[in-house]
């Protein structure tokens, strides 16, 4: 299940976060974190699962857009389709707005189950 990131969540998402390339190093996390606490255009989600939050989804939202900027699971999670279930979840929620992937995140996203017009 998706949850909405608050600032109790702050070190679970930063460890999630860290998982990406371009995320390892503190002061760069940090920024990020930043961006997303302070920027209601930048909104990041947690994905439970049982007791754990295992996924990451962050997200820049336009009128008529968003981009996925940071798509990250747990690596004891993956291949159980954790990524696939976030990126269903947020275009059920984003609704008639269009998705756009960045460099980094546009690999997995042409992987997954899109809504027409995507990408």
């Amino acid at each position: 299940m998706l949850y909405r990131y608050k600032k109790s969540f702050e070190k679970i998402a930063m460890g999630l976060m860290s998982f990406m390339p371009r995320e390892r190093e503190l002061k760069k996390l940090q920024q990020t974190m930043h961006i997303y606490e302070e920027n209601p255009d930048w909104q990041l989600f947690l994905w439970k699962k049982e007791d754990d939050f295992v996924g990451l989804l962050g997200i820049k939202v336009d009128v008529t857009s968003y981009t996925i900027h940071h798509i990250s699971v747990n690596p004891s999670h993956r291949g159980e389709g954790i990524g696939h279930e976030m990126i269903v979840k947020i275009q059920q929620i984003m609704q008639d707005r269009e998705m756009i992937a960045t460099e980094e995140t546009a690999a997995f996203l042409r992987k997954c189950p899109l809504k027409k017009g995507d990408l």
